[in-house]
């Protein structure tokens, strides 16, 4: 399996949903914890660690504070913590339903309330003890079964989801997962719900609907019957097995799914390793050979692209482009400039990447023409989920406005052609720039919208006008950027 940290396993950071529905928050004044939001944002976010001493407790750590929850003998809980001490450790008991209830290791008490009124001086569990895990990452993702050491895909023919992919290649490696009614449901690509039987179905019916469950940074997923999806026979369907507890075969790892792209060349033929090492404008049609893994590099915002078949394009002697490198390195880092519906690749050696008379790819040219244009197509993301500075994107109910700033999320269908998307709403219309910029989204025609891979996970969206969506204060999404940065940057 390839490594450069092509294959990363997602930190789990979540939120905890009281009964209230009011997420548990660590506040910067006093380094106090309240249950009073109605959102899962920054404050409201937190990641599990193990205990020092390799006992079953587990620290909770604010990812906003950056200090660990506590819990004293009378029962005062704060978020304060710079080091975990012992009033620090939790142990996390599992109930039925699959929420937590939360007890202090060294007094023996649970940890709950309402509102600003939290305490860990709980001797029973009662409702207002019970927190609901809500996943605080981006939802679509890879999944990989730890027990088979193979990942999650669609598979076409036998129509179901199968851990049988060495790697999370092409579109039908991407999962969706929907936080419905305090479970979740897993969305293929082709926008269909995992059943426990191991059927795909068009709707989130209850048989689609699981409780997720944390064991040492692994995910569980039970059904409605108490039992587990696993991978089952020698094909690894996913379904509900038999067991009742999560084994070695129940867990998975939530793994990043970067961008997947084609392109396509000025002679209207797609960019392979078909053939060999060289990369080549000479293929018809796009599959496997002719799809690429692109990542930005944090530090210099350049992209690498890495082919099916283990290796990274590079510059080469006499300004040759070949996926022939392993690791990444100057010669595998391609400058992106985004020319509206065309992209052009500059190497490391200052030149343009060129289409050759033979279909060939080399950086030779010191200008932009035909030759040195391609269009760039997102293949892995048919379904779009978008994150910003404030929150997801989701369509405003009773009307046809997006918020940026919720804690739950709308899935968009994405469309292409020419090198522009089209983006289709939950109503079936499309997504199109308004009044004063605003974005909607029942339009009977598309608008084309164009897409720049800006930074690693993030992208900017440049509408019709010229100007970039963003997420105000209001949070309406907007077309008034005039730079693709901050809140003109999402995660998708």
């Amino acid at each position: 399996m390839p490594t450069n940290g092509l294959h990363q396993v997602l930190r789990i950071q979540f939120g905890l949903l009281n009964d209230a529905d009011r997420y548990l928050t660590a506040e910067s004044f006093g380094f106090k914890v309240n249950a009073s939001a109605p959102g899962l944002k920054r404050k409201q976010t937190w990641v599990l660690e193990p205990d020092p001493g390799q006992g079953p407790a587990v620290l909770l750590r604010s990812t906003h504070l950056g200090r660990y929850l506590s819990a004293g003998e009378d029962g005062r809980v704060a978020c304060e913590a710079e080091r975990p001490g012992p009033d620090c450790r939790f142990l996390v008991l599992p109930q039925p339903d699959g929420r937590w209830a939360l007890r202090s290791q060294p007094h023996g008490r649970f940890f709950g309330g309402t509102e600003d009124r939290l305490s860990c001086f709980a001797t029973a569990v009662s409702a207002a003890e019970l927190w609901t895990v809500h996943l605080a990452i981006h939802p679509q993702a890879h999944l990989r079964s730890v027990g088979r050491r193979r990942y999650v895909h669609l598979c076409a023919r036998e129509d179901e989801l199968a851990a049988e992919g060495d790697v999370p290649w092409g579109v039908a490696a991407l999962l969706t997962l929907l936080f419905r009614g305090r479970r979740y449901c897993l969305q293929s690509c082709d926008s269909r719900y995992l059943r426990s039987d191991g059927r795909l179905v068009r709707e989130p019916e209850a048989r689609a609907c699981y409780t997720l469950e944390l064991k040492a940074g692994k995910l569980a997923f039970k059904d409605c019957d108490g039992r587990y999806l696993a991978p089952v026979g020698p094909a690894g369907t996913l379904k509900a097995g038999r067991n009742t507890r999560p084994g070695h075969d129940e867990l998975f790892d939530l793994e990043a799914s970067p961008p997947q792209v084609v392109l396509l060349a000025a002679n209207r033929r797609y960019v392979s390793v078909r053939q060999g090492v060289n990369v080549s404008a000479n293929q018809d049609e796009a599959l496997d050979h002719e799809t690429f893994l692109m990542q930005t590099d944090p530090q210099t915002k350049k992209c690498t692209f890495y082919s099916s078949t283990g290796g990274y394009w590079a510059l080469v002697a006499h300004g040759g482009i070949q996926a022939t490198a392993t690791q990444v390195s100057a010669s595998t880092l391609f400058e992106m400039e985004w020319r509206g519906r065309r992209v052009a690749l500059k190497a490391s050696n200052g030149r343009y990447v060129c289409m050759k008379k033979n279909g060939q790819l080399a950086a030779t040219s010191d200008f932009v023409g035909a030759d040195e244009e391609f269009v760039l197509k997102l293949i892995n993301r048919p379904l779009l989920v978008l994150r910003g500075l404030d929150g997801f994107v989701c369509q405003r109910r009773g009307s046809n406005q997006l918020d940026t700033n919720r804690s739950v999320y709308d899935v968009f269908r994405l469309g292409f052609r020419d090198g522009a998307y089209h983006i289709r709403g939950l109503g079936g219309g499309f997504w199109y720039t308004g009044s004063h910029g605003s974005v909607c989204s029942d339009g009977e025609l598309a608008e084309d919208f164009l897409f720049e891979f800006r930074e690693r996970g993030r992208l900017a969206i440049r509408a019709g006008s010229g100007k970039y969506l963003r997420g105000g204060a209001s949070g309406l999404l907007r077309a008034d950027a005039d730079a693709p940065a901050g809140a003109a940057l999402w995660e998708y």
